[in-house]
């Protein structure tokens, strides 16, 4: 009877779910891409993971291969190493903390004032506001360079 109720609690306690993961493997890694053979389900734009734990960007959709784009530590991906799909499309953090702030281009601090607490975040490719609803330009721009900064528009 005990052994009975051990197995009946194994039993419910067995996690039947079943997780279909799309994978691939590097082929090549240089100049800053690396290309990838498998992740046949991958869109464009869509965040990978290599094995090593580090999050990529898809850019490049082939028929037989995907092209991700290495923005800062991607120098230790090998080729033959592991990538799966994540089913996330690239997003940014956003939030008024980063005014005034200097970041990096993975929205990261650089300029030694701490890390950017962010609650909120935001597709990386999204549509701009209409132009109707949008202020119009009231303060030129000035950029320091003397021949752009004298044009008139």
């Amino acid at each position: 009877d005990e052994i009975s109720n051990i197995i009946h609690e194994r039993i419910e306690q067995y996690n039947r779910e079943v997780k279909i993961v799309n994978t691939g493997t590097v082929l090549q890694v240089g100049n800053g891409i690396a290309r990838i053979h498998g992740l046949n389900e991958v869109m464009a734009g869509e965040l990978v993971e290599f094995e090593e734990g580090t999050i990529r960007n898809a850019l490049n959709l082939k028929s037989n291969n995907v092209c991700v784009v290495l923005m800062g530590d991607g120098l230790t991906l090998q080729e033959g190493s592991f990538v799966k799909a994540t089913g996330k499309i690239t997003q940014i953090p956003m939030s008024e903390a980063y005014l005034g702030r200097v970041i990096n281009a993975l929205a990261k601090p650089i300029d030694g004032q701490g890390e950017i607490s962010s609650s909120e975040s935001r597709l990386i490719e999204s549509s701009a506001p209409d132009i109707i609803s949008r202020r119009s330009v009231y303060e030129p721009l000035q950029t320091g360079l003397i021949a752009i900064d004298s044009l008139k528009f």
